[in-house]
């Protein structure tokens, strides 16, 4: 019998990235504990993080393939998350005008059946362009992408922001690397085409 696929996200955006395969998939949420741990890279934190997602997700879907994920954007070793409030968003946006910061998205594919997992980063380099006060609360009022990790969304008016994008995926800057997880979902038996 085919295993089922569980997205273990609310995430908006990653649903939609996932439907793009058209594939039959559930969602769940992971309830799991975000903070970082003492001394942890953000590499290591959105790595453990993408698996700890999935593992809790087992525990209800103990026979699907599970799909957890997770980004971190980090500029000189401080991580920049969801910044939740207008005036945090300002704060990031500011903090990030002219910077490259690394977009890493971790990404677990967990056989629940097995209990084996396959786990992977995928960074982005994105450099955003030197912002004024005006253009950062003129974005923020039109797009207000207060739950996305530095506080821009590349997929819509926020492209506006940057000034360059390198990476393998550009997919994985939206929060699923759909090149890495067609790999996984192969490996597992699953055809995507």
């Amino acid at each position: 019998m085919p295993q089922k696929l569980i997205l273990a996200s609310t995430s908006p955006y990653r649903r939609e990235l996932l439907g793009r395969f058209g594939l039959p998939f559930e969602v769940a949420n992971p309830q799991t504990d975000e903070s970082p741990l003492s001394g942890e890279t953000p590499e290591s934190l959105a790595l453990r993080l993408s698996e700890a997602k999935a593992r809790a997700v087992a525990n209800i879907h103990s026979d699907a393939l599970i799909i957890g994920s997770d980004q971190v954007a980090t500029v000189d070793g401080k991580i920049y998350g969801k910044p939740g409030t207008h005036e945090r968003a300002v704060e990031q946006l500011r903090a990030l005008s002219g910077k490259t910061v690394n977009f890493f998205t971790g990404l677990c594919l967990l056989n629940a059946r097995t209990g084996v997992a396959e786990v992977r980063g995928v960074p982005t380099l994105v450099t955003f362009r030197e912002l004024t006060d005006s253009e950062i609360e003129n974005y923020l009022r039109r797009e207000p992408a207060y739950n996305c990790a530095g506080s821009a969304k590349s997929e819509g008016l926020g492209i506006a922001l940057l000034s360059s994008m390198r990476g393998e995926d550009p997919n994985a800057l939206v929060g699923l690397p759909l090149i890495a997880l067609c790999d996984m979902l192969r490996n597992q038996g699953v055809a995507v085409l």
